[in-house]
Parts: C-alpha cells; structure tokens; sequence
C-alpha cells in the first residue's frame, strides 16, 4: 500500500494488542512479553483490536509520547499513526497519549498497570531488569485504571489526597491520604500485588499505612523511619475550579496553517469533506479528516495539531483525538447540533436472511435454513404470581387471570426460581401504555416493598408496554395483552372520557398479533383492528364476533405456526377457526379489518446484540454524573459504588452494598436520570427496561456480560481497600451476616415499616405518590448536599447535558 510502512501490512485481524517501537526512522515491534513496559525516551504505535457483537473489528490507535522523547520521534509517531490508519482502510480512532496523563481507555489495556521505566534500553525486546535493591516510591491515582507515576522518595512527595507505594527490598508499604477514596485505595493495592508477583517473584510482606493513624502501629514506625522519622505533612492545597464553560474554538488546516471558524452553533454541515479541522473543548482537542483526503495530507493535518498544541502550552495535560469522516466518536458528535443518525449496514447474517426470505416469498423451500433457537435466560420451572394495582393497593390475580394483562393497568410480576442452589426473586413493574398516572407512580413503591418482604435474591426490573426484554415474555408460558383496563382508575377514566374505543371486548372484534418465543412460550397482543397491523413476518388472529380467522404471513415462522392452536385455546376455547395464508384472504377477512391496506412485507430481522458499556455514577453538586469503566470485568463492580450496564435495549443498574444507594426505589429513579440526562448520545427512550441488581445477589443472565468467577462474588466485611488488603496478607476473610447483606430496610434508617406482600397498605401509596422533586431529591442525594441543588438538578435534568 503506496504511503503506509510493510509493518502495518496485515494487521488488525484478530483481537488484542499490537505496540510498536520507534527505533530511529524504523519501527520495531514488541513482544506480547514487552506489552505495558514503555520507556520515558521512547515513543510507541499501540493498536487495539476489538470484535464487536456484530461481528466486525474495531480498531483503536494510540501513539504514545514518553516525556523523555526526541521531538523527531514524536513527530514520526504521529505520522505513523496515521499510516496505521490508511492501512486499516481509515476507519480507526486515533489518540495521542502522553506519559503521565494518559486516558483511561488506554490504561485499561495494561491491568493492572503500566509503570514507565526512566531509562532508555537499545534494542528495547531485551528483558529489563525489574527485580531491584533499591527503594522506589510511586503515586498512584484512579479509581477504575491505576494510573501509576515513580516519584522522588521523599516525604515531600506525600500529600493527603493520594496513595503512595514505596517498594523496598522485603516489604511493600501503602500509604494512604486522609483524603483519598477507597476505590483509589483499592486499585493501588492491585498494583501492589503486581509489584509483589513481578518485582519480588511473590515473597515480600505487605504493609497498609493510614494518614494520621500511628498508636500502636509497628509497620507505620518503620515506614516513617525510612524517611528519617515521623513529621506532619503540609496541608493540601485547595485547586481553584472555574465554573465558567469552555469555549469552543473550530479551524479548518490550510496547510498547517489554522484558519478560524465561527463556532456558535456547530453543524455536520460545515465539514467539508475534502478538509481537515481541528476543534478545541479545552480539555479535549479533536482532529476531523475528511474521507477524500489523502495520507500525505492527514500527515500535515496531525503536524498542524501537534504544532497547535505545543503553541498553546498544554502538550502534557491535554487529550488529543483524531478521527477520520464517518467514523467520529460519541463525545465528537456531542458538540454539533443535528447530527445525522447513521444507519448501521447489515452484514453477512442479515443478508442470507433477507435471501432466504426472498426465495421463499416466490414459494422456494428454504426449510434447510435453520433458525437459531432462542437463548434461555432462566429457569423455565420458577413460580408465578401476578398483583394488579389498583388505587395504591395490590390485588393478588388468580393462576388463568395472571396470563391476561391489560393496557390500561400496571402490574407487578414476581417470578421465583432455583439457580445453582439458590433461591432468587424477579420481580417486574409493567406499566401499561395507557395506564393512569395514580397507579403507575404507586406502582415502583409496591414492587420495592413486596421484594423487601422476600428471603433470597431479590431482582427488581422496569419494564414498559410495548417494550419488554425477551426475559419477561419468557416467564409467562402464554402471555396475553388486552387492550383496556380493570383497575378502578383506569374505569373511572374511560367513563369521565366517555371513550369505550380501543377495549377489549368478549366476543366482538379484535385483531391479536401471536408470536413464540420457544417451544413452550407464546404471546398474544392485541393490536389495532386495520389492515396495516399486519406484517409478513407475523401470524395474526382475527376475531369477528363469533368467528375467528387465523392468518399466517408469508415470512412467518414455522415456530410460531406451531404455537397458534395453544393461544387459539386461550382467547377462545371449543372455538373453530379458519386458516387464512397470506394472498388468499376471503373478503369476509378483509372487511372485519375495514378494507384492504398497504402493510409491512419486508422480512423481520432480528437486530445486532448492542455492545455493551459500564459507566460508574455519582453525584456531584447535585448532577448525576458518569464515567464509562473500559474493559470492564467483574473486578470494577466495587461495593463503595452504583454502576449502569447499559446493553441498549436494557440497562442494568448495580449497587454496591456499600454505596449510598439505599432504596430499590433510589435506583430505579437513578437509572430514570441516566436515561433521560443527555448522558447517552443516542437520546435513549425513558422506557427503556432498567433492572436493578443489588452486589450479593446477581443472577445468571446479568452475570453473564462478565467472565464471572463466583469465588470472587465477595460477602466479606469491609469496603473494597478492606477486602483486598485481608486477601493479600493471606488473611481469612470475615463474612457478611445474611442480614447485613439485605439491600434496602436495613441500610435505611428511615424505610418505612413493610407492606403486606398481598395488600400493600394505603400510607404506602401516598408517600409513593408524594414523588416532587423535594422528595426525590431527598432520597437520591446525600445529606451533605445542598438540597436546593439537588431539586435544582431534578427539576432540569432533561435539558441538562453531559
């Protein structure tokens, strides 16, 4: 390829990390033995590899900058950044890192740490020398990424914000700040345990120092006297913080030359494509190449920006991302008004299936295709039981009523089962589409109490009509939806609307779209009674009074054909039906539907599974704020915090037991704000399906986004520093009581006392429905917390932005 190094030839193919070296005008790769080891006077081409669900790569390049390096170097490492780029067909993200201020994306490569060598090797695949006589210090900061710095060994590098990690000979010592938070606490001792292994091949004692604790402590005498005896360290300084935004500066590159834009109100459309430009957000700076610019081009673009860049005297605090026209980043996009939604391509699955249905649409035999049988996300011989709520109260539905829900109503679905010898509890809040505002608000409140009232793992959900997760259809073995409603709100409405339209009615006309989801699963839902409700890939029944139709569509499932004589017994037993295919529909058919109508003959293709994205929450100032975890696994659950998967069509709200969530009720409303506060770019529907998963009480399928290891599914006491520090002296761990684990009464000093599990009292509906932004305030932010903040930020949160 004309323009890009031999070495980058090839690359990119499989998952994983690929670094290189610059070696004067040559780049030498390092072996998978070298990967996290960087030299301060080097500079390095870092490619990380990653499949999507989708089952396409993604490729990110960073060019990492020792603070040591020759400017020449620096240079070429950004130039062969880019090459890397064209190489892999331009399609990449590329960062520039810088030694000390790296991003948190790239530190999550090298867990638990990278740790830079402040000298410089020739030929640099030699094995370095790791196993030192002498004492070392290191600062280490972060929370989720160890971001790890050597400093001088002086007591005048402690301060009581950070954690310190002096390595000496036969013992490791960890120093923490009063100031400093037990997750950084935690993430140091990670790089203590790999100090241990590496530097000390596992034989050297550990020793955990507090800030302003030595009574009695024979560790903190020593390690005070490795700097000559205890003296105060100075009090920290406070950092001035600017409220004021940042502005946005937008240029456009004519030959490194940077010419001003007017950057009121950015959009897509002033990107032109035959262009590069550079957009300053003050702690970020982005670089936006056009997709018919050539290499050598792009080359000038990153030398303008690495020129701006030092010009300004931020090179070592700022972070730089350069990306290629179609290809932009998230918080990219965020800056620009209207950024045009882009279509994701279907690839090779998508394609044999619409294939497929294309020959079978002109009466083609495609049996031989299999279909892919439906995951199964639980145990199928649970128990359930169904409440409809009614004006603040719970009604327990008979075993053939709880198969039958209504539009009009909402619900709570518990659902038990046994896993691995376990007893566990889901419990659903489905709000009908057009349910009442009375009971919807009650409805959250009566599901929190009923699963506080339950001895095992209790999982609550959220789920909303017309948007249900696979897993609730999957604890019904028939499911149907009616439209209308029993709840005496619901009644009282329709009679002040005097609008009977839409209901349900026994024995006159409907029209029920009918789907499996496995072989012992099925649903039914009501859906509008014309012509355009009907899909190829669907099966329908239609009731006209007496009579009943069923219609198969042309692309439907032979699954879902197997399935209609069950749900026909359901909607209308020791009833006949006539068997309608697609095309040859009597009139009769289409005159209960009010005429024939243009619908839907398109194969229905089941969407790409999302990737999946941890982001940790907390509050500040009143705002919710988040922060994504990269390269997640069960490790970055610490039990000090509240974490959201998010899976895009469901999200997953995990709370520590530590953490200041205190309420089920709490973390619905948590995951409500991280919904609708601007924090996902794509503007995700409130109603989206949010779970809450309490640490101690995971279920298989939330386990399942991890490499779960259940020996790690902690019940030690303690907080995360605690935990860690008693395994890596070889400690026995001391165990949580099972009542110490429970998640909401006990934590909750003001829970109020438990509802009946089958009727809720009243006082439980109004303080339910008392949910002003004063009272969910109160409950979701800490105490220290101004509360005119806290209402402040409720009040706004879907104008607020990230």
């Amino acid at each position: 390829m004309k323009g890009v190094d031999d070495a980058f030839l090839g690359v990119g193919d499989k998952p994983g990390l690929d670094i290189w070296c610059i070696v004067g005008s040559s780049l030498a790769p390092l072996a998978k033995s070298q990967h996290g080891k960087f030299y301060a006077r080097n500079c390095y081409i870092i490619l990380n590899t990653a499949e999507l669900k989708t089952g396409v790569r993604r490729h990110d390049v960073h060019y990492w900058v020792g603070e040591e390096a020759k400017e020449e170097d620096c240079l070429m490492a950004s130039d062969k950044a880019v090459e890397l780029d064209a190489a892999l067909g331009s399609n990449t993200v590329q960062h520039r890192e810088t030694q000390g201020e790296e991003s948190d994306k790239f530190l999550s490569y090298f867990r638990p740490c990278i740790i830079p060598v402040h000298s410089h090797s020739p030929s640099h695949m030699e094995g370095s020398r790791n196993k030192s006589s002498q004492t070392t210090m290191f600062s280490c900061e972060g929370e989720h990424v160890a971001r790890v710095t050597e400093v001088v060994f002086s007591r005048s590098s402690l301060d009581h914000k950070g954690v310190f990690i002096v390595d000496t000979a036969s013992k490791i010592f960890v120093f923490s700040g009063c100031n400093s938070s037990v997750q950084t606490r935690a993430k140091a001792l990670d790089v203590v345990r790999h100090l241990k292994e590496n530097r000390h091949s596992g034989r050297c004692e550990i020793a955990a120092i507090e800030d302003g604790k030595l009574v009695g402590d024979s560790d903190a005498g020593e390690f005070w006297n490795l700097f000559g005896g205890y003296a105060p360290i100075p009090r920290d300084l406070l950092e001035a913080v600017s409220m004021n935004m940042p502005l946005e500066k937008l240029f456009w590159i004519n030959k490194r030359t940077l010419v001003p834009m007017e950057a009121h109100l950015l959009d897509r459309e002033i990107l032109n494509s035959d262009r590069s430009y550079i957009l300053d957000c003050s702690t970020e700076i982005f670089l936006w190449m056009g997709m018919t610019t050539l290499v050598s081009e792009r080359k000038t673009s990153v030398t303008a920006l690495e020129d701006y860049v030092h010009s300004q005297g931020r090179s070592s605090a700022v972070r730089t991302v350069i990306m290629t026209e179609g290809h932009e980043t998230d918080d990219f996009k965020l800056h620009f008004q209207h950024w045009p939604k882009i279509v994701e391509m279907k690839l090779y699955d998508a394609g044999r299936e619409k294939v497929a249905a294309i020959f079978k649409h002109h009466g083609y035999d495609v049996t031989e295709i299999p279909e892919h049988e439906p995951q199964q996300l639980i145990s199928c011989n649970g128990s359930l039981k169904v409440w409809l709520v009614d004006c603040g109260c719970t009604t327990l539905l008979s075993t053939e009523e709880q198969e039958k829900l209504y539009t009009g109503d909402c619900y709570i679905v518990q659902y038990s089962y046994v896993e691995d010898g376990k007893d566990y509890h889901l419990f659903f809040a489905w709000y009908g589409k057009n349910s009442i505002k009375e009971d919807s608000v009650a409805t959250a409140s009566l599901m929190s109490s009923l699963a506080n009232s339950v001895k095992g793992h209790p999982v609550v959900a959220q789920v909303f009509d017309g948007r249900e997760p696979e897993l609730f259809f999957s604890i019904f073995k028939s499911l149907i939806i009616f439209k209308g409603g029993r709840s005496a709100a619901y009644k009282n409405h329709v009679v002040q609307k005097s609008d009977r339209n839409g209901c349900h009615q026994k024995d006159e006309v409907a029209l029920f779209h009918v789907q499996a989801l496995r072989h012992d699963c099925v649903q039914a839902i009501q859906v509008d009674l014309v012509a355009t409700s009907l899909n190829s890939s669907h099966c329908y029944i239609l009731q006209d009074h007496s009579s009943f139709f069923i219609w198969l569509g042309s692309l439907s499932s032979p699954s879902d054909h197997n399935m209609l004589d069950r749900m026909m017994n359901k909607l209308c037993p020791f009833k006949q039906s006539l068997l309608v295919r697609e095309g040859s529909e009597p009139d009769d058919f289409w005159k209960v539907l009010g005429g024939r109508s243009e619908y839907s003959k398109e194969k229905r293709v089941k969407g790409w599974p999302a990737d999946r994205h941890l982001y940790a929450c907390r509050f500040e100032q009143g705002l919710l704020k988040v922060k994504e975890v990269f390269s997640f696994c069960q490790d970055d659950l610490a039990t000090e915090e509240t974490l959201v998967l998010d899976c895009n069509n469901e999200i997953y709200v995990w709370v520590g037991l530590h953490s200041d969530v205190t309420s089920k009720e709490q973390a619905l409303n948590i995951g409500k704000m991280f919904l609708q506060d601007g924090i996902l770019h794509d503007r995700r529907s409130i109603e989206t399906t949010v779970y809450i998963i309490t640490e101690g009480d995971e279920p298989a399928f939330f386990t399942d986004f991890f490499k779960w290891d259940s020996s790690k599914q902690s019940s030690m006491v303690g907080n995360s520093f605690e935990r860690k520090l008693a395994l890596l002296k070889g400690l026995s761990p001391k165990l949580e009581t099972p009542d110490r684990r429970r998640f909401a009464r006990e934590r909750s000093p003001a829970a109020a006392p438990t509802a009946s599990p089958s009727t809720p009292s009243p006082r439980s509906r109004s303080s339910s429905s008392t949910s002003t932004p004063t009272a969910v305030a109160r409950q979701l932010f800490p105490a220290s917390l101004h509360a005119s903040e806290a209402v402040h930020a409720l009040s706004n949160s879907t104008s607020r932005r990230r």
